[in-house]
């Protein structure tokens, strides 16, 4: 694995609870809910990590400078401070079961790890796990350039085989209460227990040597990283220690009982020649598929339980028509003479097959006279309902833009961990790991070491 440190974590100075100037990451959040958020509380972390919306396009300069500026006030007036020795933090979540039935947690570390290239290397490689969009990239660089300072960590994963680095993590936490805690508004619960004495650093870090980080969530941020490095490299000498080589990341063990991956679902639009019965016959050949009754929750419910479908099963929605259908692809392998190269857990993924013989084959060439189809990417029912009603979600959607849902199960852990491996990447929002990282319990300063 590539090395783990400590870090000067940049943190909100306002006592133990910080539950009114923390939020959810950038890329699931809108204008409105920006508001919701500052409205609790003005200093809220949200007013300098998402100085822009959508996130998803680069926003003007004067933007990102503004967040800077607020950013550098914050830090002047107290509100911020940085962390007078390097720390690392225990990091738990509580929340409840998507049913609703239960409460689980999940535990991590938040330290830094170098910045280095994806791919695997000796001693342990970074390995993306699925494909991303450029938008994001520019708004993530122009903010990181104007602030120089990471403001929200990548979610990492790592084998922990051994459970060594769990088991520190569990230690850390059951020997006193955290020093740090906020609740966001989806209900999850963020403790943190600062770590600075130098045995249990080392401990940690003895304990993932040797092993890959996979990541989970946080693509753009970690290419961010990348890039800003290599920008400082090309104008001036970097040191060996500068904050820049390093990256600020939670890693959690891939045994850990509260690692949860929910399902990226597929809906369809803008598609001048669509009809179910047109859908139908277009794709005779290529996917098996079964009326099923009720609306789309009785659909989601249906295709958990028939397991007798296979792994690869999936499910249909026609919003006009309120008509749904269980389906499987009707080849064993049906992408391998597109993609021999790809490992079978890739070519196996619902959500490959959706995009390159759904959308690709189906969709694009025969219902919508080649022109791309539009797409968004919910993560629960209600939201793939809310869509269909003409909503716009951070999920995609709007007024008029609802055809077609492809409902989907989650993408199975192992899969990510094959793809990741055989250095290869999944399509674009191929899994969404739950709960996300809370943005504002920390921050990583990239200025040179004072």
């Amino acid at each position: 694995m590539p090395k783990v440190f400590p870090f000067r974590a940049i943190q909100y100075a306002l006592g133990r609870e910080l539950s009114n100037v923390v939020a959810p990451p950038y890329d699931v959040l809108d204008a409105m809910s920006k508001q919701r958020l500052l409205a609790k509380d003005p200093r809220n972390v949200v007013a300098i990590d998402l100085p822009h919306t959508p996130a998803k396009e680069l926003g003007p300069p004067g933007a990102y400078d503004s967040a800077a500026a607020l950013l550098r006030e914050h830090l002047s007036a107290g509100v911020l401070k940085k962390s007078d020795a390097p720390v690392m933090f225990a990091y738990r979540q509580t929340f409840w079961s998507e049913d609703g039935s239960r409460t689980i947690q999940r535990s991590g570390m938040t330290c830094c790890v170098e910045t280095v290239a994806f791919g695997p290397r000796a001693g342990g490689g970074i390995l993306p796990h699925e494909e991303t969009f450029s938008g994001p990239k520019e708004d993530r660089m122009a903010l990181m350039k104007a602030t120089r300072t990471q403001m929200s960590p990548i979610f990492g994963l790592h084998a922990d085989d051994s459970g060594r680095a769990t088991a520190l993590l569990h230690k850390v936490m059951s020997s006193r209460g955290p020093d740090t805690v906020a609740k966001t508004d989806d209900g999850t619960l963020h403790e943190l227990w600062t770590i600075t004495d130098s045995s249990t650093l080392k401990s940690y870090q003895d304990a993932l040597e040797g092993e890959d980080v996979f990541i989970a969530d946080g693509h753009h941020r970690y290419t961010t990283g990348l890039n800003y490095l290599k920008g400082l490299e090309a104008s001036e000498p970097v040191a060996a220690d500068h904050p820049a080589r390093r990256c600020m990341i939670v890693l959690v063990g891939m045994s850990d009982p509260g690692l949860v991956i929910w399902p990226t679902h597929r809906v369809l639009g803008g598609m001048k020649g669509y009809s179910p019965a047109a859908f139908l016959a277009a794709s005779a050949g290529q996917i098996q598929v079964e009326p099923a009754t009720g609306d789309l929750g009785a659909l989601d419910r249906a295709l958990a339980a028939r397991s007798d479908l296979g792994e690869r099963r999936f499910a249909l929605y026609d919003f006009a028509g309120k008509q749904g259908w269980l389906a499987t692809p009707m080849a064993a392998d049906p992408l391998g003479d597109r993609f021999p190269d790809k490992p079978r857990a890739w070519r196996d993924l619902t959500v490959a097959f959706t995009q390159y013989v759904i959308v690709e084959q189906i969709c694009q060439p025969v219902l919508n006279a080649g022109q791309p189809v539009k797409w968004a990417f919910p993560h629960t029912i209600r939201e793939v309902e809310e869509i269909g009603r003409g909503g716009e979600t951070g999920a995609g959607g709007g007024a008029g833009f609802a055809q077609l849902a492809v409902i989907v199960r989650p993408t199975p852990l192992q899969a990510v961990r094959e793809v990741s491996r055989a250095n290869q990447l999944m399509p674009q929002k191929s899994t969404f790991f739950y709960p996300k990282l809370a943005t504002g319990l920390f921050m990583n300063g990239l200025e040179a070491r004072d």
